[in-house]
């Protein structure tokens, strides 16, 4: 590839990133998935724009050289284990079906905004009515403590949107509002079933969005549930991506922590 495409391109994708991000992050939408891309787009734009002086400083010495192409060289691999892993995201949600009935919906949170559940929240909670009301005798639980400067707790504000969009009697809705990760979600949870008489041996549904399921079905499965099942909500396109990307540094976490 000639200098000319090499900066063209540079400055067309960095542009594309940055301006990506920034638009999300207008938005009041932050997380890695969003400032990542962003940060990469600047870099690639400083890098078009200053070309001609990055080629002559590393060209000036071997060794920066070889830093140089190392750099690429770990950045390239870190993009094939991305790419591999949004192949296998994909390929999941691809066979995510309808599953059967159950003893209990789990609806995992995923924030509230003034107040309201977030619109994938909202996506959640509509999947999980759904499945509801499909199966009138599941009982639903809503995940989800006190937030930074919220009045309620999100499984409060969870049930409140269930109670009013659904219509769903609030005599089949549980709380855990004391969690603020999967982990605990699915981990507090585990008292309210014990109280309800329902065993971890028994069907269980987890609602949430479609890139989380991976992540959410593998913690359940470490913390005793033999027979999750999940309903997945999609994610909106303009925000697919940031969201994958933000899952798979949110995987590799999970990893490390021991979670599944």
């Amino acid at each position: 590839m000639s200098d000319h495409l090499k900066r063209s391109f540079s400055f067309i994708l960095g542009s594309l990133l940055a301006l990506d991000g920034l638009w999300l992050l207008s938005l009041d939408k932050i997380h890695l998935g969003i400032i990542l891309p962003v940060i990469i787009g600047i870099g690639l734009i400083l890098y078009a724009l200053c070309f001609k002086w990055i080629q002559r400083f590393i060209q000036a010495s071997k060794l920066r050289l070889t830093l140089w192409r190392c750099a690429w060289a770990a950045f390239f691999l870190w993009l094939s284990t991305l790419l591999i892993f949004f192949a296998y995201l994909q390929y999941t949600i691809q066979q995510n079906t309808t599953p059967q009935p159950a003893a209990a919906i789990i609806v995992l949170g995923s924030g509230i905004e003034n107040g309201q559940p977030s619109p994938t929240l909202k996506q959640r909670l509509d999947v999980g009515a759904a499945y509801a009301t499909q199966y009138p005798e599941a009982i639903l639980i809503m995940t989800g403590g006190l937030g930074f400067k919220e009045q309620m707790t999100e499984a409060e504000v969870m049930s409140t949107y269930l109670q009013k969009q659904h219509q769903i009697d609030q005599s089949r809705i549980l709380l855990e509002d004391q969690s603020t990760s999967t982990e605990e979600n699915l981990l507090n949870v585990q008292s309210l079933l014990k109280e309800h008489q329902i065993s971890l041996n028994q069907p269980i549904v987890i609602a949430t969005s479609d890139f989380h399921i991976l992540r959410a079905k593998a913690i359940a499965k470490h913390q005793g549930y033999p027979q999750i099942l999940t309903i997945s909500a999609p994610t909106p396109l303009y925000i697919r991506y940031n969201s994958w990307l933000r899952e798979y540094f949110a995987f590799i976490s999970g990893w490390l922590l021991n979670e599944y």
